[in-house]
C-alpha cells in the first residue's frame, strides 16, 4: 500500500522525536522518574508504529525501517520490563511476575548459541492443566533429545559462580539487605538510596545479595527491580546466580522467565542453567514439564552433558519414576554419554526410596564392571535405609564389604552417619554398639591411610554423634540414663544447647517435669538459652498437670536470665490460670506483660475474655473486648463464639448486639447473627431469637435456612408449634423452602392443638411451590 501524506507526517514526527531522544540519552539522567517513564512509553509506542507501517507496506515498495528507528526499537525491546509490571515508586515491594508483552512478528526471533531460537520455543510449558495431568509414564517422548545428540570428545569446563564469604559480609551488601528487609515500610527515599547503592555493587556482590535473601521470592523481585533501573544492566553471572537460587525452590515460572531473558539478551546459557530450571519444575510437582526442558535445551543449541543427564535422572527419581530413570540411563549409554558415580548414586537413592535395597546392592556390584567405582555416598545411602529398617547384620556386612572391595575405610563421617540414623529411628542399643566400636578403633581419614587421629585408642565421636545417641535414648524412655551419660562427658566432648534440649524434652515426654526444669536451669547456667518454643512446651506441660504456679516461676526465671520470652509464653501461663479458675492470677500475669513490654495478641485477649465470661463478669469482658479493638487487634472466630455463648447464657442480647456493632466493622463474621440465634435457642430464649430473625433472612442463604430450622425445632421442643409455623412463613416470604419432614411434624403438632387453619395454610404453601403434589397432601400432612 502507499502511504498518504498524513501517515508520512506522523512517521516524520516520530523520527524527529527519536533523534531528539538520542541527543538526550547521552546526557546524565536528571529528569524525574515519572517523566522518564512517560517519555519512554510515548517513544516506544511511536517506534512500534513505524514498524507496523513499514511491515505492512506493499511488496512493490521494498523500503525498510530506517536504521535509527530500528535501533531504537531494538533498545526498547531490550530494556522492556522482564516481569511486565509498570515501573512505580513502590520498587521491589510491588513487583509481580507477569511476562513481558513484546509480541511482534518481525521481532520474534532471537539468537542463542549460533542458532535461531524463536520465543515460541519457550512456551513448551504452556499446555493446559488437563494436558499436564496426563499420565507421565505413557511414553518416553521426553527422551527423544538423546537420539539427536552427537557425541564428540570435548573437555569439560567447570562453570562455577564463586562468591566469597567476604562478599556476604561486605558493608554494601549488608546495607542493601537491610533496605530490602524494610520493604514493608517502603518509601521513595528508601528506593533512592537503594538505587544509589546498586550502582556501586560488583557483579559478585549482586550475587551475594541474591543469596543472602531468606525468601527466594524477594530475591527474584530484587532481580527484576534492579534490571529496570536506569543505566544499570545485570552481569551474565547474575543470571546464573539467580537461576541457581530459584533451582532450590518451587518458583518454576520465575526460573523460566529468567531463561527467556537470557535468550532474548543473547547471554550464554550454561547446561547447569537448564538443570536449575528442571529442578524447579520438579519441586513444583510438574515432572513432565521438567523433562521437557531437555527438548528446550536442544532447540536453543546448548549441548547435553553428564551434569544435565544426572539432573534429569535425579528428577525422575524424586518423582518416583525409577523405571523411567533406568530407561533414561540406557538411552544415555546408547548415544555415548557414559554415566559417572553421581548417576549411579541417584539410582541407588531411587532403589532405596522404593524399598528395593536388593536392586541398590546389585547396582553397587555392577559399578566396578562398568569402570565406575562406588564412593562413600553410594554406601551411606544404603546404610541409611538399613538403619531405618533396623537390619543390623546386613549393615555390618555392608560396612565390611566397603572396606574389602572398595578400599574405603570407615571414618568420622561413617560413624556419625550410622549413630545418627540408628538413633533417629529408635535403635538406641545398636547405636551404642557402634559408638563403642568407634571408641575402640583407630580411623584413617584419607584413602591412603597415612594419617591417624588425636587419641591413642582411635578417633572419638564428637558432640553431634553423642547428641544423636542421647536423642535415641530419650525417645526410648531412658532420659535418666542419657542425663548420666551427659554428666560423664567431661574430657570427652562438650554438650551444647541441642544436647540439653534433647534431654529436657525427653524428661518432659516422660512426665518428669521437675527434672526437665532442672535441665533448663543448668542449661542457662552453662550459657545456653532455650528458645521460646522450648520454654513454651515445658510451660504447657506444667499447666496441663495443674502446676501453673511453677510454670509462672520458671518463665520469670528465664526472663530474668535474659532468655527470649515472648507473648506466647505469657499467654500459655494465663490460659493455665484460667483453666484453674484463678482469674485474679491470670489478670496479674496480664499486667506483668505490660511491665515487661510484651503486648497481648488476639489469643491473649480471647483467653481472658472467655475466663471473665465463665465467671459472669460480662461488663469486664466487654471492657476487655473494647481494649482489644482499641489496640488495633481483630477479633477471631473464637472471640465471637466466646462472647456469644456467655452473653446469650445470661440473655443479655441488647448488650451483645451493641458490642457486635463495634466488632463487625473490624472483622466481618458473616455467621455472627446465626450463632446468636442458635445459641439463644440452646438456652431456651426462643422469643429473643425470633426478634433477630430479620438480620439472618436478609441474605436468604442455605446457612440461614439451617438457622431457621434450629429455631423451629427449639419451638417444637418447648411445645410451641405456632412459633415454628411463624418461622416457616417468614422463610416462605424470603423464598426459602423449609425442611419438608420438619414441616410435617409442625403440621401434626398444630392439628393436635386444634389449629387446623395454620396447618392447612402451611400445606398450601408447599403445594403452591410444587414441592408436594396436591393428591398427596393428605398423606404428607396427615
Amino acid at each position: 500500500m502507499s502511504l498518504n501524506s498524513h501517515t508520512r507526517n506522523k512517521i516524520r514526527e516520530t523520527l524527529d522525536a527519536t533523534r531528539r531522544f538520542c541527543k538526550i540519552a547521552v546526557l546524565p539522567h536528571t529528569c524525574s522518574c515519572s517523566d522518564d517513564i512517560y517519555f519512554h512509553k510515548r517513544l516506544f509506542a511511536r517506534t512500534r508504529a513505524i514498524a507496523y507501517f513499514y511491515s505492512s507496506w506493499s511488496s512493490n515498495n521494498h523500503s525498510s525501517i530506517p536504521g535509527l528507528a530500528t535501533g531504537m526499537l531494538g533498545q526498547c525491546v531490550e530494556r522492556d520490563d522482564p516481569d511486565g509490571k509498570k515501573h512505580d515508586v513502590d520498587g521491589i515491594g510491588e513487583l509481580g511476575s507477569k511476562e513481558s508483552r513484546i509480541s511482534s512478528s518481525g521481532y520474534g526471533i532471537y539468537s542463542c548459541g549460533g542458532e535461531k531460537c524463536s520465543r515460541e520455543d519457550f512456551n513448551e510449558f504452556g499446555e493446559s492443566e488437563e494436558e499436564a495431568g496426563e499420565s507421565e509414564d505413557a511414553s518416553d517422548d521426553d527422551f527423544r533429545v538423546l537420539d539427536s545428540y552427537m557425541h564428540r570428545e570435548r573437555s569439560e569446563v567447570p562453570r562455577r559462580i564463586e562468591v566469597d564469604e567476604d562478599e556476604l559480609r561486605h558493608p554494601l551488601v549488608r546495607e542493601i539487605c537491610r533496605l530490602i528487609d524494610l520493604r514493608a515500610a517502603w518509601t521513595p527515599k528508601f528506593e533512592s538510596e537503594l538505587k544509589r547503592l546498586l550502582c556501586s555493587l560488583k557483579p559478585t556482590q549482586v550475587c551475594a545479595v541474591l543469596r543472602a535473601q531468606s525468601d527466594e521470592r524477594v530475591a527474584l523481585k530484587f532481580f527484576y527491580w534492579a534490571d529496570r533501573q536506569w543505566r544499570y544492566r545485570h552481569n551474565p553471572i547474575v543470571y546464573h546466580a539467580m537461576l541457581k537460587v530459584l533451582g532450590k525452590t518451587k518458583l518454576c515460572q520465575g526460573a523460566k522467565r529468567i531463561l527467556r531473558l537470557m535468550v532474548r539478551r543473547k547471554i550464554e546459557i550454561w547446561p547447569e542453567d537448564f538443570g536449575c530450571v528442571m529442578v524447579s519444575f520438579s519441586r513444583a510437582g510438574h515432572l513432565r514439564k521438567a523433562m521437557q526442558v531437555l527438548t528446550l535445551m536442544q532447540r536453543t543449541g546448548v549441548e547435553l552433558d553428564i551434569s544435565v543427564c544426572n539432573t534429569a535422572i535425579n528428577v525422575l527419581v524424586e518423582g518416583k519414576r525409577l523405571e523411567k530413570a533406568l530407561r533414561f540411563l540406557q538411552r544415555m549409554q546408547v548415544v555415548g554419554i557414559e554415566p559417572n558415580v553421581i548417576t549411579y548414586n541417584c539410582l541407588i537413592k531411587g532403589y532405596c526410596e522404593m524399598n528395593q535395597v536388593e536392586g541398590a546392592l546389585k547396582l553397587i556390584e555392577e559399578m566396578p564392571l562398568k569402570g565406575c567405582y562406588p564412593d562413600k555416598v553410594s554406601y551411606y545411602t544404603i546404610m541409611g535405609f538399613l538403619c531405618k529398617e533396623g537390619r543390623i547384620d546386613e549393615l555390618r556386612g555392608l560396612t565390611e564389604k566397603m572396606v574389602r572391595e572398595s578400599t574405603l575405610l570407615p571414618d568420622q563421617v561413617t560413624y556419625n552417619t550410622l549413630i545418627h540414623m540408628l538413633s533417629k529411628h529408635g535403635h538406641a542399643e545398636e547405636a551404642l554398639g557402634f559408638l563403642r566400636e568407634a571408641e575402640e578403633r583407630g580411623f584413617h581419614i584419607d584413602k591412603l591411610g597415612h594419617t591417624a587421629i588425636m587419641y591413642k585408642h582411635g578417633c572419638k565421636p564428637n558432640c553431634v554423634s553423642y547428641t544423636a545417641l542421647l536423642n535415641g535414648l530419650c525417645k526410648a524412655g531412658n532420659s535418666s540414663e542419657a542425663r548420666d551419660m551427659m554428666n560423664m562427658s567431661e574430657g570427652w566432648w562438650t554438650p551444647n544447647a541441642v544436647t540439653y534440649s534433647v534431654i529436657m524434652h525427653g524428661f518432659r515426654r516422660e512426665g518428669k517435669l521437675s527434672e526437665a526444669c532442672d535441665i533448663v536451669r543448668e542449661m542457662i547456667r552453662k550459657g545456653f538459652y532455650p528458645s521460646p518454643v522450648e520454654i513454651n512446651l515445658l510451660i504447657q506441660s506444667l499447666c496441663q498437670v495443674g502446676r501453673t504456679g511453677q510454670a509462672k516461676r520458671l518463665m520469670e526465671e528465664c526472663l530474668k536470665k535474659g532468655c527470649a520470652v515472648n507473648v506466647v509464653n505469657f499467654t500459655t501461663v494465663i490460659h493455665g490460670f484460667c483453666q484453674k479458675d484463678d482469674l485474679d492470677a491470670a489478670l496479674s500475669v496480664l499486667d506483668d506483660m505490660y511491665l515487661n513490654n510484651k503486648h497481648p495478641d488476639e489469643v491473649t485477649y480471647t483467653t481472658v475474655i472467655d475466663a471473665l465470661g465463665r465467671k459472669g463478669r460480662l461488663n469486664e469482658a466487654t471492657e476487655m473486648t473494647k481494649k482489644m479493638l482499641h489496640s488495633g487487634l481483630l477479633p477471631t472466630p473464637v472471640t465471637y463464639r466466646s462472647l456469644i455463648h456467655h452473653f446469650c447464657q445470661q440473655c443479655r442480647v441488647d448488650d451483645l448486639l451493641k458490642l457486635m456493632e463495634k466488632m463487625l466493622p473490624r472483622n466481618n463474621c458473616k455467621t455472627a447473627y446465626n450463632q446468636v440465634i442458635e445459641k439463644l435457642c440452646c438456652f431456651g430464649h426462643m422469643d429473643e431469637a425470633y426478634k433477630l430473625l430479620g438480620k439472618v433472612l436478609r441474605t436468604a442463604s442455605r446457612i440461614d435456612a439451617n438457622t431457621c430450622h434450629v429455631l423451629m425445632r427449639s419451638y417444637l421442643k418447648h411445645g410451641n408449634p405456632l412459633g415454628s409455623y411463624r418461622v416457616a412463613c417468614r422463610m416462605f416470604n424470603r423464598n426459602l423452602v423449609p425442611d419438608l419432614k420438619l414441616c410435617e411434624e409442625v403440621s401434626k403438632k398444630l392439628i393436635l392443638q386444634q389449629r387446623l387453619d395454620e396447618a392447612d395454610r402451611l400445606m398450601l404453601r408447599f403445594v403452591e411451590r410444587g414441592h408436594v403434589p396436591a393428591k398427596d397432601k393428605q398423606a404428607a400432612f396427615g
